[in-house]
């Protein structure tokens, strides 16, 4: 027996409804307003994804090192272990990538441990690749105590097969954001690998909203959110799962928390769209005024958003040699555009005080979102009027 999932009461179906909404706006925007920014969006979102799952467990890097262990370079700052269980995650992901419209897909068991694999197999002691040979408790460090206790070792082959049974039936009613919460929702409380768990969990639960195609893939995922609510994210999960197996109890608790996450990060993705659009035009002024290389945009851009840029990482995506790179980074500096760091192989550059305040002039301010599960419709309306641009009074 596995949790089952809650028939939805007319709130919830109305929070689906406004996450669905702001996706489609979302997936107008990278899927139909052709801008040569989508793929930076892209390159950021999915490694903003593997970022926030791995700062979960406690291995900690920056979003530029995420991008640079993504593109197979060295990151700067991370330590041996996080670049490790990084690079094991983004692997995984983007195999989640390839199978997100392959027409013969079908989940199964093996998949599963090959995904697993995929993210430990720099540690065989922690048997990648293989179900838990015993019993498994989940100790919360902050609170000093034991929260949760797996099933029996003997009952996850069955459960494992029970659960990709579920994932493989056709649910035409389900939406799929409701789908995924439950595959982590089964998977974290089946707790079946010695380690990687809760990495699983969100992997699997990014591979259904992924194959769901409401969305490309890497603006899919909820776990850039989950890695910034951790608290809350271990909370509901507690309370769900009270201690122990409990495939009987309420999983309503867990799933309004996950069409909530939705709705903030479609709501902060939305966000960085229309933020990355104004930046974008600003800096190809930036750019002609200067007589700069046209590809440079994709270093200051970088730059303008936070992120250390890097001979290393420019190269590919300008598509560029060492020696050009080097040329167009230099410019950028002559230009007042970019400030160096560092030496020979440890120099990086980061937003000059001029790109930092163009940046600053694309930022929107923040303000507190909205309530997915607000009844009054005067609300929805204002969000979404928002959304598009426009003002209300």
């Amino acid at each position: 027996m596995l949790f089952r999932t809650p028939k939805l009461d007319a709130g919830e179906l109305r929070a689906v409804e406004r996450v669905q909404q702001l996706k489609d706006q979302l997936k107008y925007q990278v899927q139909t307003v052709p801008r040569r920014w989508q793929g930076m969006l892209r390159r950021t979102a999915l490694a903003r994804a593997v970022q926030g799952s791995n700062s979960i467990e406690g291995y900690n890097v920056t979003v530029e090192d995420a991008i640079a262990i993504a593109e197979g370079e060295e990151p700067l700052d991370a330590d041996t272990e996080a670049v490790r269980a990084v690079r094991g995650y983004q692997l995984a992901m983007t195999y989640v990538l390839q199978l997100a419209d392959d027409p013969h897909f079908v989940f199964s068991v093996n998949l599963i441990r090959s995904l697993h694999f995929m993210m430990l197999e720099y540690d065989l002691t922690k048997n990648p690749g293989r179900w838990r040979p015993g019993a498994i408790y989940i100790r919360d460090e902050e609170k000093r105590a034991i929260v949760y206790e797996g099933p029996g070792a003997e009952l996850i082959p069955s459960l494992a097969d029970e659960l990709v049974n579920a994932l493989n039936a056709p649910e035409p009613e389900c939406p799929h954001i409701v789908r995924a919460a439950m595959g982590h929702l089964n998977l974290a409380m089946i707790h079946p690998f010695s380690d990687g768990n809760g990495r699983m969990a969100r992997c699997i639960q990014s591979l259904i909203l992924a194959r769901g195609g409401t969305l490309a893939p890497q603006f899919a995922s909820i776990e850039e959110y989950l890695g910034r609510n951790t608290r809350a994210y271990y909370d509901v999960l507690a309370a769900v799962g009270a201690g122990a197996w409990h495939p009987e109890n309420d999983a309503r608790p867990w799933l309004r928390f996950c069409i909530s996450a939705h709705f903030q990060q479609a709501t902060a993705l939305l966000r960085r769209t229309r933020e990355i659009d104004r930046l974008w035009d600003l800096l190809e002024a930036e750019i002609k005024k200067h007589g700069l290389p046209e590809r440079t945009i994709f270093a200051l851009a970088d730059a303008a958003m936070g992120y250390r840029v890097r001979n290393v990482t420019y190269r590919p995506n300008a598509e560029v040699s060492d020696q050009l790179a080097s040329r167009d980074l230099a410019s950028a500096v002559k230009a007042g555009l970019l400030a160096p760091h560092g030496e020979r192989r440890g120099r990086f550059y980061k937003a000059s005080p001029l790109l930092a305040s163009l940046r600053q002039m694309t930022r929107e301010a923040r303000v507190a979102s909205d309530d997915p599960f607000a009844e009054d419709t005067r609300d929805a309306t204002k969000l979404q009027l928002n959304l598009d641009g426009l003002t209300t009074p």
